[in-house]
């Protein structure tokens, strides 16, 4: 192997070895940019009813049929509610589950919580939302256990509080394992010089892990809203039709409406929203908090 580097990569190339290292994710980042301005382009054309092929001239008037059109409104709103919800919820959650994931003094209790932590990323989101229709239908396991005991029957199925139920227990896993990191980085004879102070262990808690922890918490609410955001199978399948997210709206401007132009005004406006709330929370909170060093290596606290 080292002949071969030798041969097609010789040494006067060896300061360029990081941008060959580069070169994946330029084309990565390429690719997406390709896509999203062909996306933007058919964003500006309208649908020729007559041969149901996209425009040649540009206009908005895909963007003001989004305006316009109050579903469209009630979608986007729709879906920002649910991704604020399952983010606070989320990593709500998560926080008391990394914590003593990495604090348990038992290696049992360890493995069993990285198995169950594991183990849905083998299952796959469609067969867990299925699992969850199995569970919340009307004759599902949550029914039949109320009707055991007397209690009447719950409508979780086919609605948005189900649906959001759904996107919880998916999104739970990605946030415990950006948030176990930031719990580990945190030594423990920090909790115990609190601790030896005076303060209470909620406080400790309250007022040293998590402002300690503050990265692992961003980090997993920002992936968190961006993943609930632009989800498709849980809305999809846990909302019955009935409470489309922006990405089924996507889905069926493309290829129940047959229009590609509307469809791309839509994603145009999913990634604008994405974008923009992940810059707000950037600029509020600080890069820093990520643990993005500074030029000297150094890291900013806030």
């Amino acid at each position: 192997m080292e002949l071969w580097r030798r041969r097609f990569w010789p040494s006067r190339f060896e300061p360029y070895t990081g941008y060959l290292l580069l070169l994946p994710a330029l084309m990565l980042v390429a690719t997406l940019v390709i896509s999203i301005a062909v996306i933007g382009d058919n964003s500006l054309r309208l649908l020729d009813r007559d041969m149901f092929r996209l425009g040649e001239e540009y206009s908005f008037g895909n963007y003001q049929t989004l305006i316009e059109r109050p579903v469209y409104l009630r979608i986007v709103g729709k879906t920002l509610l649910a991704a604020l919800i399952v983010t606070v919820v989320t990593v709500a959650l998560a926080i008391p589950y990394a914590y003593y994931m990495v604090r348990t003094p038992s290696p049992t209790i360890r493995k069993l919580l990285l198995i169950s932590l594991f183990l849905p990323f083998f299952l796959g989101q469609v067969i867990r939302a299925y699992g969850w229709l199995i569970i919340l239908g009307k004759q599902g396991l949550l029914n039949s256990a109320l009707s055991g005991v007397g209690l009447p029957a719950v409508e979780l199925i086919y609605t948005y509080p189900g649906v959001l139920l759904g996107l919880v227990q998916y999104m739970l896993p990605f946030a415990v394992l950006l948030l176990a990191p930031a719990f580990t980085a945190i030594s423990e004879e920090m909790e115990l010089a609190s601790m030896s102070l005076g303060a209470h262990p909620w406080s400790t808690f309250r007022h040293v892990i998590l402002p300690l922890a503050k990265p692992g918490w961003v980090a997993a609410g920002v992936v968190v809203f961006t993943l609930t955001l632009t989800d498709f199978a849980m809305p999809e399948i846990m909302g019955g039709g009935g409470n489309d997210f922006i990405a089924n709206a996507i889905y069926d401007g493309f290829f129940q409406l047959s229009d590609a132009g509307l469809g791309g005004a839509l994603a145009i406006v999913l990634t604008l929203i994405g974008t923009l709330v992940v810059a707000v929370i950037f600029t509020a909170i600080g890069v820093g908090t990520l643990g993005v060093g500074k030029a000297d290596g150094s890291r900013n606290p806030c």
